[in-house]
């Protein structure tokens, strides 16, 4: 889809990120960079998602505080408008711990064991202790982060399709038992959904991977310097396979189809050598990073402004989310406040 033809009124979108770590470049052009792209046209709430963070740190819940006002300073280093968006702290707007009990009470327990993160998690992290409600009923709160802002819109990569076809099946039965309003909102997939990493998974903290948002350039250079490549290319001079590169996806993302055309054709005559190939991608990220890095420092140097953003998206959020917990307890035969 392209963002610059949905009209501003049309859609009201909500998106957020888990505060279990620093960004990465794939939380940039899986979210971020998609994050401002849509602000100008649509109605956002963009949130760091604290207590989902919660789910698998609650053993080590020391630096959640810490990761979630970084998260807040990367969402304005790369753009993301608190004039345009409303940016908010997921803990900081209660209502959504009480729409997620309230939905709590009318979604199948079958639903959530299905849901193939829920299962892939389980089996990923097996060092921890993810036998808990609240680690099997995180794809219903973020039901409820979703349906609270009653968004069209939904903007996720791929792995997080079957969060939204849940919260889809949810609106869906409670709208069906109770003659109801909640929309079943549609994922936007973002354009980069998968970014590569440096070992050529995904990349993500889990699989340590990542190249962070506002790394250092010295340590960025060296950790791209030491990326796996074709294992054919022994020597300089052996032909090689892009599509067995990891670099390759990285040239993919962020180098134009003349750079494209250079590396692939100087991996497989062996034309160039492996460090030159890393060159442009080097080039490349620590271009990008420039910019984010500049408007961070700007915002640095306020920290009140910072915590001034927070507080009154929270304000905003939650003037929102009391309409809708208000009609929900009304709905279902609660007692006015």
């Amino acid at each position: 889809m392209d963002y610059n033809n949905i009209p501003k009124s049309r859609h009201r979108v909500v998106s957020a990120m888990r505060t279990t770590g620093l960004l990465h470049l794939g939380n940039y052009h899986g979210a971020l960079k998609n994050w401002v792209e849509i602000q100008d046209k649509n109605q956002c709430y963009f949130f760091a998602a604290d207590w989902h963070a919660l789910t698998t740190e609650y053993e080590h819940p020391e630096n959640i505080g810490y990761y979630t006002k970084e998260m807040i300073l990367d969402c304005l280093s790369v753009g993301v408008d608190p004039a345009k968006s409303t940016l908010f702290v997921q803990s900081h707007v209660p209502e959504h711990a009480e729409l997620h009990l309230l939905l709590s009470f009318l979604t199948p327990l079958s639903w959530l064991e299905r849901v193939p993160t829920y299962k892939e998690l389980r089996t990923r992290l097996r060092e921890k202790h993810l036998a808990t409600y609240g680690f099997l009923g995180y794809p219903l709160l973020q039901s409820a982060d979703i349906l609270m802002y009653k968004p069209t819109l939904i903007p996720v990569g791929e792995d997080q399709l079957s969060h939204i076809e849940l919260t889809r099946e949810v609106a869906r039965h409670f709208n069906h038992l109770y003659q109801a309003f909640f929309p079943e909102p549609e994922a936007l997939l973002t354009k980069v959904s998968k970014m590569p990493g440096l070992d050529g998974q995904k990349m993500s903290k889990s699989y340590h991977n990542t190249i962070g948002l506002r790394e250092d350039a010295k340590i960025v250079e060296q950790k791209i310097k030491k990326m796996p490549t074709d294992p054919a290319r022994v020597l300089r001079r052996d032909p090689g396979n892009p599509d067995k590169c990891p670099v390759w996806n990285f040239h993919q993302v962020y180098s134009s189809p003349d750079v494209q055309a250079w590396a692939n054709e100087g991996c497989r005559s062996a034309g160039i050598g492996c460090l030159d190939c890393k060159k442009p991608v080097i080039e490349a990220v620590l271009a990008e990073q420039a910019p984010i890095k500049e408007r961070a420092e700007m915002y640095q140097k306020d920290p009140d402004l910072i915590q001034d953003i927070i507080k009154a998206g929270a304000h905003a959020a939650r003037q929102e989310a009391q309409k809708t917990v208000s009609e929900v307890r009304k709905i279902i035969g609660l007692c006015e406040k």
